[in-house]
């Protein structure tokens, strides 16, 4: 990514007016002073025209070492931060500074500077008093030469620093790989995929060499460019040749895909998403590193993975939106084999946002497909000891049929279904819980049913509960009209409480467990309940 106006005037413009301004005025100011105190000034000024040629050869004759030298520490500098830069990151930042055309520019004026100066040193043919030839032409430009290269050294001192940001270094990594993409592509395919691959791993390199560093801002950096990766890469797809598309020679022996089916591979090809897998294949490695380590990497690719299907289903890209809640799917079961149930948590609320963006797409068979995961994975949690995952999972689900209420009533029909499907028979106190809080999620969802004058779904999830304890059901309800605060009393990342109800909502409690008969009273019932907060059950 270019530097923008403003960074090329701070790096270069702004430190190179003042040091060649503080440098001019000194110099002036100077020579001004010992010109006014000579007999003659004015010859003493003609000096800086027509220097006296002793006094020039012997300068210019220190000039070539004076830049070899400024030219040995820039370097020295300049090869030790790269190098650093390169071990901390990836290895690509060598090359990309090498390939910088300012390097060439500045490492050419120190050598054009030395040389200019040997060779004009070697055309003096002055002897004193006797006169000759003095190439005062020669020695103007060999001393702005000289003047010039001292002068550069602190900008292009900014100029690297400033390069080898790692944002920036996550930015141009980006911008190669796309290029690399759109030039190649239309013509050597393989070479094209080569780039591709080898920049996409390179910024996943980057995300886990920050990871490791503690850097967390890299990381974040490089997972959101590889999403930004991807999007770019869906503008400019159509001009692709059909050859870029298939996974065969070098790119099916990535490591990526080397393990895969042939027949598996084909159908890659088939589907053109090679790409996408290898991006999302970057994106799981880093997850499954993240996991129980730094999980704010792990909901930004929870989040990333979300707006990316919300494009594909937006733009009808079929392929790209199953490919890419196959990776939810892998997300869930990543963690629960971590038992990381904090992350669980935040993928889950990911992967709900996600299902209500779909629900008007496609009829929202999307968002059913994505509740039976839901609820697959929330029973695998619960069969792991992890019961808090299926309690979240219960209240996403409710979420999602509200929002479903009133839209497609098809789609609110099979998430309903799946919602009472979800809890099971008790294993253990944690356990039920766990289904005490499916319980809740489901009355939830009919106080919402009631408040939207629809009794004949409230009656279906009532119609489900009929047989349940009734000091279950009773203190079911005296822990619903206990909340009486929207928001969780710890800092959580969505914020909510579960039990809340709306005033309007639990104003219809009542009514609906009025329909069961036989309840305890509330006085017999009422407990001082504090739920843990999220993932506090993993211990």
């Amino acid at each position: 990514m270019a530097a923008s106006s403003h960074d090329k005037g701070r790096i270069w413009l702004l430190p190179f007016s003042i040091l060649a301004g503080v440098a001019l005025s000194v110099f002036v100011l100077t020579h001004l002073v010992d010109a006014s105190g000579s007999a003659d000034p004015w010859r003493v000024l003609d000096l800086i025209i027509h220097p006296n040629p002793q006094a020039a050869a012997s300068t210019l004759a220190n000039a070539g070492e004076i830049v070899a030298a400024v030219l040995a520490i820039a370097l020295t500098v300049v090869a030790i931060i790269v190098e650093l830069a390169s071990n901390r990151y990836t290895h690509r930042v060598t090359e990309l500074f090498v390939s910088e055309p300012v390097n060439f520019a500045v490492m050419g004026l120190f050598v054009v500077t030395a040389l200019q100066g040997v060779w004009v040193t070697m055309t003096f043919d002055y002897t004193p008093g006797a006169g000759g030839f003095v190439p005062y032409a020669g020695i103007g430009v060999s001393m702005g030469l000289l003047t010039l290269c001292l002068l550069v050294l602190i900008p292009y001192f900014n100029f690297v620093f400033a390069y080898l940001n790692p944002i920036r270094i996550v930015e141009r990594i980006s911008s190669h790989t796309l290029g690399g993409i759109a030039g190649q592509g239309r013509g050597d395919a393989a070479a094209s995929q080569r780039e591709a691959v080898r920049g996409v791993e390179q910024l996943a390199d980057v995300a886990l060499n920050a990871m490791q560093n503690r850097d967390k801002g890299v990381s974040m950096a490089a997972v959101d460019a590889l999403a930004d990766l991807m999007r770019d890469y869906q503008q400019g797809v159509g001009g692709l040749p059909d050859a870029w598309f298939r996974v065969e020679g070098e790119l099916a022996h990535n490591p990526d895909f080397v393990s895969m089916d042939p027949a598996i591979l084909a159908q890659i090809g088939e589907r053109r998403i090679w790409f996408e897998m290898k991006i999302l294949r970057q994106y799981q490695m880093v997850y499954g590193e993240a996991l129980n380590r730094m999980r704010d990497i792990n909901y930004l690719i929870a989040i990333n993975t979300r707006l990316l299907a919300e494009d594909a289903a937006a733009e009808r890209r079929r392929e790209q939106l199953h490919l890419l809640m196959k990776f939810f799917n892998t997300y869930l079961r990543a963690a629960i084999n971590a038992k990381d149930v904090r992350t669980l948590y935040n993928v889950c609320h990911q992967y709900r946002m996600l299902a209500q963006a779909l629900v008007e797409h496609r009829d929202g068979a999307y968002a059913v497909e994505i509740a039976r995961y839901f609820k697959y994975y929330g029973l695998l949690a619960y069969n792991a000891h992890l019961p808090f995952i299926l309690e979240t999972v219960a209240y996403d689900l409710c979420t999602l049929c509200e929002y479903a209420h009133g839209k497609r009533k098809e789609v609110l029909d099979e998430l309903l279904k799946i919602l009472l499907a979800v809890d099971r028979t008790s294993e253990g106190s944690v356990q039920e819980a766990s289904l005490r809080g499916v319980r809740k999620a489901q009355v939830k969802l009919a106080t919402y049913f009631l408040a939207a004058d629809d009794e004949g779904l409230a009656r279906t999830i009532h119609e489900d509960m009929a047989g349940e304890d009734p000091q279950r059901m009773a203190s079911i309800r005296d822990e619903l009209f206990s909340i009486k605060s929207p928001e969780y009393w710890e800092v959580i990342d969505r914020g909510a409480n579960f039990d809340y109800l709306e005033p309007e909502r639990r104003a219809t409690l009542q009514r609906f467990f009025g329909w069961f008969p036989e309840l305890p009273t509330a006085q017999a019932t009422l407990v001082s309940h504090i739920p843990a907060a999220p993932g506090e059950e993993a211990g």
